[in-house]
């Protein structure tokens, strides 16, 4: 995966260690056995055909090591790359740490992707096997696969968890079954033919794929390990935590989120999928969750309609994590006051950006919400990171590095954490400058009184441009949602002759709520915004189009919004 370079550079800092994944397992299933170690979903069975329940760490153990004989039995070992389309469930992480026991690649795939994403994914990163069930939510997962198979060259086997039998592919959970002491024998055997090297690469995630053809990112255990150290160290995790996970483990956040720092400390991780709300609120209650993670819009959503959290505990919840769009300010400091919960801001990747909030220095909620630590300012942040990434911002146009406030430049960052680059059959470009920096795409600017901080501006491809004066869609966004009508809101650019683009506000707003484009400018007057960066249209929608992890697609807002017939 990495150059030998980069891991003499890393290594010799005693940044990056032996430390794997596999051993990481090991050592919570010596030292927890009997312990609880993960609990399903409550609402598995609406997804899949299969119970929710509870597994001890020595009994996750013994289905991991059904689950690597059933792989290798079916020729998948070392290398091969295994596509897995589960909801987040134990069969989930059965099938995660399973395949790494063989020495396999994980390639994570959001339940959502049909035909489409299986074959275009399928054959960039050379599928060798997929695990699935037979059915996710309505679907059929396992017979779409067996449609797609002729489409994907590389792929040799499909195997599935549930109770149907379908012919052409294995039944995961009768093989395990099956799976005597000389196949699991077979398996020991493998592990020590085949060493684990923490340069090796464990997983192939995918980038949204929202502005054009998915990009694979390869992950090493060296560079995940990296990162998980910061998502350990925020929000203060140890062996008596117990961590809500309601994102798909697909990427970073999820992986490096929940799963990596669950591995880390051997604590209980609990699965959430699909995103109920009531179902998410009973589970923080009933499995006395003192950790979660949860998008800015429903920790808004939840401040401003108190009943629904009236209805659940919230005593052993300490802190929430979220990211993915800009904070606000009135979020953030109405957790803290009202129930003494700490809100941290993330800024993340598959590619391995590590941002985020220093918890103990960074004690006003206002600061949490609009800042990061700017590496390298001169202040001796206490998060990992701060010690082992290079930051700068660049001027896109000139290439200049920004050094004064205000001034907005892309991010770019270099360090361990960061993956060695993307895919070649991605058909990608090289992601970093000459000086092996990451250019992320991500406008920020220098803020705070002795320019300690970054503050987040906007993807460079969303900036509108006014009249010749940027706007960031970001900012936005941030204040309109702050309007007691908005349930979510995503701000585009659309076409102008005389000013080359104009702003329109999309808006989906509350249940027995109207607004109006008046209503918005009144709304955003108040909060004293510069008048160039008012909206100058409203779109009214059901909801927002996203993608199966989340995020807004902002490419189909704006040729929404730029159709004549729709402004």
């Amino acid at each position: 995966m990495h150059s030998p370079e980069r891991v003499a550079e890393y290594t010799g800092k005693g940044w990056w260690t032996g430390e794997t994944v596999q051993q990481l397992f090991a050592d919570c299933v010596a030292r927890y056995a009997d312990e609880i170690a993960i609990a399903d979903p409550a609402n598995k069975a609406d997804l899949v055909d299969l119970p929710p329940r509870r597994s001890t760490w020595r009994e996750l153990d013994d289905e991991v090591d059904r689950l690597a004989a059933v792989l290798l039995a079916n020729g998948i070992g070392e290398g091969d790359v295994l596509a897995v389309q589960l909801p987040n469930s134990i069969e989930l992480t059965v099938a995660y740490l399973a395949a790494w026991r063989v020495r396999a690649i994980v390639s994570p795939l959001p339940v959502q992707y049909r035909r489409h994403e299986m074959v275009e994914l399928g054959t960039i990163g050379e599928i060798t096997a997929f695990l699935t069930a037979d059915r996710i939510g309505k679907r059929s997962h396992v017979s779409e696969i067996l449609d797609a198979r002729a489409s994907i060259p590389s792929l040799r086997a499909i195997l599935y968890f549930g109770p149907s039998d379908v012919s052409d592919a294995v039944a995961a959970g009768p093989a395990m079954a099956a799976a005597g002491e000389d196949d699991r024998s077979r398996v020991r055997a493998h592990e020590a033919q085949h060493p684990v090297d923490p340069n090796d690469c464990v997983t192939i995630c995918w980038t949204s794929g929202t502005e054009s053809r998915p990009k694979g990112v390869p992950r090493a255990h060296y560079d995940w390990l990296l990162m998980t150290q910061g998502t350990v160290f925020g929000p203060g995790l140890t062996h008596e935590s117990r961590l809500l996970n309601p994102f798909p483990m697909v990427n970073m956040a999820g992986i490096s989120g929940m799963l990596l720092p669950w591995l880390s400390t051997g604590c209980v991780l609990v699965q959430h999928h699909p995103f109920d709300l009531p179902v998410f609120l009973r589970q923080i209650k009933d499995e006395r969750i003192t950790y979660t993670v949860a998008p800015p819009a429903v920790l808004a959503l939840l401040l401003q309609r108190e009943e629904l959290l009236a209805t659940t505990d919230l005593s052993t919840l300490r802190q929430i994590g979220s990211g993915s769009a800009p904070l606000q300010e009135w979020m953030v400091r109405g957790w803290y006051e009202k129930y003494g919960i700490s809100i941290i801001n993330f800024f993340g990747s598959n590619e391995g950006i590590a941002l985020m909030t220093d918890v103990n220095l960074m004690t006003d909620p206002a600061q949490r919400a609009r800042f990061f630590p700017r590496y390298g300012s001169g202040r001796k942040w206490t998060i990992p990171a701060a010690a082992q990434t290079a930051v700068r911002l660049v001027d896109r146009e000139t290439g200049e590095e920004i050094t004064e406030a205000g001034r907005p430049g892309e991010l770019r960052l270099k360090g361990p954490s960061l993956f060695p680059g993307y895919l070649a059959a991605s058909g990608a470009p090289s992601p970093f400058d000459d000086e092996g920096f990451l250019k992320t795409g991500d406008v920020f600017v220098i803020d705070g009184e002795d320019d300690e901080f970054l503050r987040y501006v906007d993807r460079a491809r969303d900036l509108i441009i006014r009249g010749g004066v940027n706007i960031s869609p970001a900012e936005l966004e941030t204040m309109i949602a702050g309007h007691p009508s908005v349930a979510e809101v995503a701000v585009v650019g659309y076409p102008d002759d005389v000013l080359g683009e104009r702003v329109c506000a999309v808006v989906a707003h509350r249940p027995d709520t109207t607004i109006t484009l008046p209503d918005l400018i009144t709304h955003l007057n108040r909060q004293e915004i510069a008048t160039y960066k008012l909206p100058e249209r409203l779109v009214v929608v059901g909801a927002l189009p996203r993608n199966p992890v989340g995020k807004v697609l902002k490419r189909e807002l704006r040729d929404f919004v730029r159709d004549a017939n729709n402004i």
